[in-house]
This record gives structure tokens, sequence and C-alpha cells, in this order.
């Protein structure tokens, strides 16, 4: 999959800031959604399904424009555990409850059993269809792509495909 997810949430995220921030300041600060969210997951690398990953993230109560910062920390069953922080970016479908949402995290990599991903740096980019219940609450299905963007020689890279339950916390 290579940087493909990071691309998209790049181009769309910085096209959303152009059209939509910039008028009134492109990454000008200001209130957010604070959520907690649970994230089961299945892991494949190369063409293999190893098993699953739970992940928990949190979403800071602000944005610098459309970006939302968050930070999560994830473990697989082989024992990997995997956490990074940066940017989320979330957008309405129409006027609808449905969501698109986007994510660019930088990320340390730590081996258990599980597969040699080339070292400890990991970016992880994520990109997904969700749905906001009236309470602030949302379910999120999304695929992301972790690799060390070819900083080392070995990049092999690993994918999930995954369902999120968030809480707002405000």
């Amino acid at each position: 999959m290579d940087g493909a997810l990071a691309i998209i949430f790049a181009i769309v995220g910085l096209t959303d800031m152009a059209f939509n921030e910039c008028p009134t300041g492109c990454l000008a600060r200001s209130e957010d959604t604070s959520r907690f969210s649970i994230q089961a997951a299945g892991v494949q690398f190369n063409t293999d399904w190893l098993g699953s990953e739970v992940v928990f993230g949190y979403d800071y109560g602000h944005s610098f424009g459309p970006f939302q910062p968050t930070i999560s920390i994830s473990a697989t069953e082989q024992g990997d555990i995997w956490f990074g922080g940066g940017a989320k970016w979330r957008q309405e479908i129409g006027r609808s409850d449905f969501f698109f949402e986007g994510s660019f995290q930088p990320g340390v990599y730590i081996r258990g059993d599980g597969p040699d991903l080339g070292g400890a740096i990991h970016f992880r980019s994520a990109l997904g269809l969700g749905y906001e219940f009236d309470n602030g609450g949302s379910i999120l299905m999304s695929f992301d792509h972790r690799s060390n963007g070819d900083l080392l020689p070995t990049n092999p890279g690993l994918e999930t495909l995954a369902i999120q339950y968030s809480i707002a916390l405000d």
C-alpha cells in the first residue's frame, strides 16, 4: 500500500484547509470535541492475516484549521506495540450524520513476536467512513497502513481493517 493513504490525507486535508479555513486563518486554533476511542482490528502482513489488534486513542479538544491533534497506542496478539501522535481530519458527508475521517501519526513500533517491519520509527495513516450518533459518540470503519516510509532498507509495511467506537468527552 506504501504511502498512498498519507498522500490522500495530506491532499484532502490541505484542500479543505485552503477552501474552508484560510479565510479566517488557515491553522487557527478552534474548539473541537475531545474523544476517547477503542478500536478492534484485523492485522495483515503482506497477504497473510496475522490476528487482531486493539487500539486506544484520544482526540484533543481543539483543532488547528481542519486538523485535530490525536494520540494512540495499540497492541497485537503477537505482543507488538505501536504508539504515536499526529492529526485527524474529519468531514461530514453533506448534511448527514455520516463522515469521512483520515489520520496521519508518526510513532514507535516495538516488535514482539510479530513481523520485522524494518525498525522502530513508523508512520501510520488511515482512511475511514463513520457515523456520528446524537450523543456525539461515533462508529467508524477504517483501513490503515503503517511503515517506516523507506527510511530504512527493510520496509514491508502492515495493514489493518478496523472498527472503532469513540465517546465524546465534552
